[in-house]
C-alpha cells in the first residue's frame, strides 16, 4: 500500500461526469485535458457510469493512494464524491483534498468561494494551490437514511422544488425559478417542531434550511453570516412565506437579505432535529433528493480540504 501512496500522493485523480451541464461534454473533455497537459499537472482519470458511481470511483482511488480528487461536473457530481471520501475507511478525511472544475447547471458551491465557471479559469485556480479545510455537514433521517452534503440542506418547499426539478433542470437557473413558483402554487406547508440547543419552535412552516455554506437553488442565499469552517450550521427557517412575498422580495433571494424579512428566523448551531407534525416533505441535500420525514442535523469540523480561489 505505502508503494501507491508515493506513487500517487502528488497526483490527482479526475471523477468526471459525462451528463453534466447542457453542452457537448467530449469536447470540454478534450479542453480540460489539453490545459492540464499543459500545466504538467499528473491525473488519471474515470467517467462516471450510473447515478452515484462517484462513491465507488472515490473509495478506488483512495485506497490506491490517491489524496487529490478532481470534481468534473455540477453540484450533484460534487456531493457525491464528498459522500465517498466521508464514507471510506482508509485514511482520514482530512487528508484529501477536492479540486472543482465546473460543468453543471447549478454550481451553488462554487459561489461561495468565487470560483468561476470556467473550466481554464477553475484549472488556474487548482495550479494555486490555496485550500480551506471546510466543515461537512451530516444528516440522518427516521429512516436511517445518513447522507453528508458540503453546500446546503433543507427540509420542506425546497425539497419539494428538487423534487420538481428533475423535470426541469434542462433549463438551467430558469428551472429553479421555474420549479419555485411552480412549488408555491402546489406545495402545502406544514406544522415542524424544531429541536436545538435549548430551543423547541414549533410553527407552521415552509421550510428549514441548514448551510454550510451560502448559495442555494441556482444562485439565492438564505444563509446569513457564513462561515465555512466555524463548527456550526447557519439555520434558516423561512416561517408563514408565500408567492407574494417571494414575488416582492424575488431580489432579496439573491442578495441575501431575505433573512431580515419578517416571517424569517435564523440561528446557529451544531445539532438540529426538524420533526414534520402534519406531513412527511421531501428532504435535499446539496441539490439532491434525500427522503422524506423527520430529520436530524450535525456538523463535522473541518472535514475535508478544498482548492479556493
Amino acid at each position: 500500500m505505502s508503494h501507491f501512496v508515493k506513487l500517487n500522493a502528488g497526483s490527482w485523480f479526475i471523477i468526471a461526469n459525462p451528463t453534466s451541464g447542457n453542452r457537448n461534454f467530449s469536447k470540454q473533455w478534450k479542453e480540460i485535458k489539453q490545459i492540464l497537459n499543459h500545466k504538467k499537472i499528473d491525473f488519471s482519470f474515470a467517467f462516471t457510469q450510473f447515478s452515484k458511481h462517484e462513491i465507488k470511483l472515490v473509495t478506488t482511488a483512495i485506497q490506491q493512494g490517491f489524496r487529490n480528487i478532481i470534481s468534473v461536473g455540477g453540484d450533484g457530481t460534487l456531493h457525491h464524491v464528498v459522500n465517498g471520501i466521508m464514507m471510506q475507511r482508509y485514511v482520514k478525511t482530512s487528508d484529501i483534498t477536492i479540486a472543482v472544475i465546473p460543468l453543471g447547471t447549478g454550481n451553488d458551491w462554487i459561489k461561495t468561494y468565487n470560483i468561476p465557471n470556467n473550466i481554464k479559469k477553475s484549472i488556474n485556480i487548482i495550479t494555486n494551490k490555496k485550500t480551506i479545510l471546510q466543515d461537512i455537514g451530516i444528516l440522518e433521517t427516521e429512516n436511517k437514511v445518513v447522507c453528508y452534503f458540503n453546500n446546503v440542506a433543507g427540509i420542506g418547499y425546497d425539497g419539494y422544488i428538487v423534487h420538481k426539478l428533475e423535470k426541469l433542470k434542462r433549463f438551467g437557473s430558469i428551472g429553479y425559478l421555474l420549479a419555485g413558483i411552480s412549488g408555491l402554487l402546489c406545495y402545502k406547508k406544514t406544522i415542524f417542531k424544531i429541536i436545538f440547543d435549548n430551543n423547541t419552535i414549533e410553527t407552521n412552516c415552509l421550510m428549514v434550511l441548514f448551510g454550510i455554506c451560502k448559495f442555494s437553488g441556482g444562485g439565492m442565499q438564505f444563509t446569513k453570516n457564513v462561515h465555512t469552517s466555524d463548527g456550526l450550521l447557519d439555520i434558516t427557517i423561512a416561517k408563514n412565506l408565500n408567492l407574494v412575498d417571494l414575488i416582492l422580495n424575488i431580489k432579496k433571494l439573491y442578495n441575501g437579505n431575505i433573512v431580515h424579512h419578517k416571517k424569517v428566523e435564523t440561528y446557529k448551531t451544531n445539532l438540529i432535529t426538524v420533526i414534520p407534525k402534519t406531513s412527511t416533505p421531501f428532504i435535499q441535500a446539496d441539490g439532491e433528493l434525500i427522503d422524506t420525514g423527520k430529520v436530524t442535523m450535525k456538523v463535522i469540523e473541518k472535514a475535508i480540504n478544498f482548492i479556493v480561489n
